[in-house]
């Protein structure tokens, strides 16, 4: 039970940011070290630190790109964020327990 609220939520999630339409026109040599700086800054966080930003866009969900941003984060990187903690049983239950006593 606890295992299909955690992939519920994390799909929710992963669901309320791709519908939003983010188009990028340009691509330059200038645009590449800031996406680094966010995927870095992605693997950084920890499944607790991600369930607070989870749990701080499900209360605010206007502001969502700037919580995303405060963190240094996008969209995409937190998505991945999101993903890659989904995938680990353990991280997943601590993503779970901080989201929950954040909300």
């Amino acid at each position: 039970m606890r295992k299909t609220s955690i992939a519920i939520t994390a799909l929710a999630l992963v669901f309320a940011f791709g519908c939003k339409q983010k188009s990028t026109t340009s691509t330059s040599d200038y645009s590449t070290p800031a996406a680094q700086q966010q995927t870095t800054a992605s693997s950084d966080l920890t499944p607790e630190q991600l369930g607070a930003i989870g749990a701080e866009i499900k209360k605010h969900p206007s502001d969502a790109s700037k919580i995303l941003s405060d963190h240094g984060l996008n969209e995409s990187s937190f998505e991945k964020a999101i993903r890659q903690v989904s995938s680990d049983p353990a991280a997943a239950r601590r993503y779970r327990d901080a989201y929950k006593k954040a909300v």
